[in-house]
């Protein structure tokens, strides 16, 4: 639940979660419509950052993209074909594939490579520090550490950059509490 309220404070800019505020009031009908604005707005916003990156708009696209905008948890293709094949029927693993990968390349959202057997995906496509836990899997966003800004492509001797990406690998804070961990100089730390 305090997760919800989270993703929906990132979202809106708000401080309360509107199920909190309509239940308080008890206008189910102030909760329909607030709840309805709020979705033409991802939705606006979705069909804006296609729009913005040159990709024609289609229901499955936008579906995809309103899904990694809303649900930032740095999600895998499966993760974004379980979330929405029972809304879409028609959806197949193969245009979740495909979407994720054209929104990468065109710049609506980042693919993040972890490693040869984990690609997952980032509604977020500005320049950011993620975090892998390697105990739990789970990729965080490090927006207070300073990210490299790649603004034009670089030639680093020869070699031409064309983009950056920029994570840590370790433990994440869920993981480390209450667990003993042994740094490089053979000092063992408690980590609460």
């Amino acid at each position: 639940m305090g997760n919800v309220r989270n993703l929906e404070k990132l979202q809106n800019n708000i401080v309360i979660s509107p199920n909190l505020f309509c239940s308080y009031n008890k206008k189910p009908y102030l909760c329909s419509v607030i709840q309805k604005k709020r979705k033409r707005m991802r939705d606006q916003e979705a069909y804006n950052r296609l729009l913005e990156t040159g990709i024609r708009p289609s229901k499955q696209r936008l579906a995809i993209m309103d899904w990694l905008i809303t649900h930032p948890i740095h999600p895998t293709v499966e993760d974004v074909y379980q979330g929405l094949y029972k809304q879409i029927p028609t959806l197949s693993r193969t245009t979740v594939y495909n979407t994720l990968r054209m929104l990468s390349e065109k710049g609506a959202a980042q693919m993040i490579t972890i490693d040869d057997h984990r690609v997952c995906y980032d509604g977020n496509p500005t320049s950011h520090v993620h975090f892998f836990c390697k105990r739990c899997g789970k990729v965080i966003d490090l927006m207070d550490e300073k990210a490299p800004q790649l603004m034009h492509e670089m030639n680093i001797n020869g070699n031409i950059v064309q983009e950056q990406q920029l994570y840590y690998k370790g433990i994440c804070a869920e993981c480390a509490n209450n667990e003993v961990v042994e740094t490089e100089d053979n000092n063992n730390i408690k980590i609460h």
